[in-house]
């Protein structure tokens, strides 16, 4: 924990945490080397608007489209998630902002509306969600009461609500595990920005190297500051997205992006290995030491600071060792910091920024922050029938204790034996549930939601497990690959003010043969066109004898040549008036 509180004071004093309520408009860039050949880059936009000019719909970098959402869905906090890819917490360390702006695979949303009554408040809700879908482009109007839930433990709003407000504020949480994250939702992202991502460090967000990368996560959050009391209040809306990406991927070129092997003479081998010979090589760790630039991660360089931002601000900064060559573009002023390990940078107005970083064998490398707990989440059993889900959780500290609130939102069709859930700790069964919450499942009308407050103690595991049977949906229900599975929401995990997302489920549920509702349908309608003829012809078709069908086709053809000649002898006898006249 103390860790965590040094590394949280040090974003603050570089300008990278929370911006005071002075500056109107303020954006960052943090470039931080991952184990193994990879690059964290946290990109964070932040606006402050007062509350004032909020209600009266003056806006100044406020986005005016989300603005009048939030006023019209009275909306008084707003959390908003666009995630892809698994954080690797084993190599890479505690997730950014100690994952407080990090949401499950796919899209998840939470808000805090200001109504009177329950009914009220899933009305405004829904409001919300349709809206959201249209500006972003996504399908959170898919966001239903089956895919709705209402937190009890595991999320908290700010502390700058008034208690008048307070008292009418409903918190409702929905997540869309299925949704696709694509340069859809992007592009109106970056519309939100003041400068739209034509200069500044947004102008090196580009969807191909970001739903390229590893691990990326889009959020925004609006919520309410009152720095100096309740009588001087704004809205604040941040941005961030953040992004791990492969630094050897990057750097091939986008005409060319298929991987070759590297040539012998590149190779760079750990020769201690007692295995090390001319036809055997073990890859030396190179990770932290790797060359790279700003033009070979991006694409581009990054097009000058942007305007809208305070004069002397460090918009761009790298975690890496001050003892490691970094070199940039004319015109920047580096700024160190006391750690040792944080650098920033003070643009030149108007100019290109490029950063270049040679590569380097240096002992030292930038520490990695040990994640307060380890997460993984997986299903048991086997069959169509029933199965069960089980949630490993590791304390590392050795000295502290975690306390933590873990919740799950399932889909109405996992029924949940409630009685079945377990929690042992280091293989034996333990008291370690302190609180739980359970609102059961009700079916094609809501999920069901599980919080369970929990401490495990220092360097321990604990596993979290229970039982489901699964449900048979109608063949409507199911989507058109009703083979792949159904996606499962990730389960939120709250110690204090971060926040620990483990990784999505695919479930498969007993699935129907949909080739024989086909073959139904082509027998059907075959035998129902065969009926039809039959009965058309019954209808219409003139029955006669044999000698009289002879004798009525030899009149018709006698009548049909009779009508042919005298046409054929009106026009001869016309032809001979007109040649007797000439």
């Amino acid at each position: 924990m103390p860790e965590l509180i040094k590394y949280l004071l040090l974003l603050v004093c570089l300008g990278f945490g929370i911006v005071s309520a002075s500056s109107d408009y303020s954006e960052q860039l943090l470039l931080r080397p991952l184990h193994p050949s990879s690059l964290l880059a946290s990109f964070n936009f932040q606006s402050n608007a007062s509350w004032e000019s909020f209600e009266q719909q003056n806006f100044r970098y406020f986005p005016r489209s989300l603005g009048q959402i939030l006023q019209f869905a009275n909306t008084r906090e707003l959390h908003l998630r666009f995630s892809l890819g698994r954080w690797d917490a084993e190599n890479w360390g505690a997730r950014p902002w100690g994952g407080a702006r990090e949401g499950g695979t796919g899209v998840e949303l939470w808000a805090w509306v200001e109504a009177d009554t329950d009914e009220e408040a899933d009305g405004r809700w829904l409001t919300l969600t349709n809206a959201l879908s249209g500006l972003f482009c996504a399908s959170l109007n898919f966001i239903d009461s089956t895919r709705t839930t209402r937190p009890v433990m595991s999320f908290q709003p700010s502390n700058d609500h008034s208690n008048a407000t307070l008292a009418n504020l409903h918190l409702l949480h929905g997540t869309l595990p299925r949704e696709v994250v694509c340069t859809e939702n992007l592009t109106p992202f970056l519309k939100l920005l003041p400068c739209k991502g034509k200069a500044g460090i947004s102008s090196l967000l580009d969807g191909h190297k970001l739903f390229d990368a590893s691990w990326q996560s889009m959020s925004i959050d609006v919520r309410p500051i009152c720095p100096e009391g309740p009588g001087d209040c704004q809205i604040q809306i941040t941005q961030t997205i953040d992004m791990v990406l492969d630094i050897q991927r990057s750097k091939r070129p986008r005409d060319n992006p298929i991987p070759r092997p590297v040539p012998e003479h590149e190779l760079r081998c750990d020769t201690t290995k007692p295995y090390h010979s001319g036809d055997t090589c073990y890859p030396l760790d190179i990770a932290q030491d790797e060359n790279w630039s700003m033009t070979e991660i991006f694409g581009h360089a990054m097009k000058g600071s942007c305007p809208l931002t305070d004069e002397g601000a460090t918009p761009v900064c790298i975690n890496v060792p001050h003892a490691r060559n970094v070199f940039t573009s004319g015109g920047a002023v580096e700024h160190k910091d006391e750690s040792g390990f944080m650098r920033c940078f003070e643009l030149a107005a108007e100019q290109d920024f490029e950063i270049v970083l040679p590569s380097q064998d240096l002992p030292e490398r930038a520490p990695l922050e040990q994640p307060l707990l380890y997460a993984e989440r997986s299903f048991t059993g086997y069959g169509q029938e029933r199965g069960g889900v089980e949630a490993i959780l590791t304390n590392p500290s050795t000295t502290e204790a975690v306390d933590f609130v873990y919740m799950e939102s399932l889909p109405w069709f996992m029924k949940v034996y409630l009685h079945t859930l377990k929690a042992k700790i280091n293989g034996v069964d333990g008291d370690v549930i302190q609180e739980m919450y359970y609102r059961p499942a009700q079916d094609r009308k809501r999920g069901t939601q599980l919080e369970v407050r929990m401490r495990i103690p220092q360097n321990s595991t604990v596993v979290l497990s229970y039982d489901f049977e699964k449900a048979i949906l109608r063949y409507t229900e199911y989507p058109p690959d009703a083979n792949r599975g159904f996606d499962i929401a990730a389960a939120v995990i709250t110690i204090g003010n971060v926040s620990i997302r483990t990784t999505s489920l695919l479930l498969s549920l007993p699935t129907p043969d949909f080739s024989m509702p086909y073959n139904v349908i082509i027998l059907t309608s075959t035998v129902m066109a065969l009926a039809f003829g039959m009965v058309f012809n019954l209808l219409v078709r003139r029955f006669v004898g044999a000698d009289e069908a002879e004798q009525w086709d030899i009149r018709a053809i006698r009548l049909r040549l009779l009508a042919q000649l005298k046409t054929i002898l009106r026009r001869f006898k016309k032809e001979q008036k007109v040649a007797k006249t000439e």
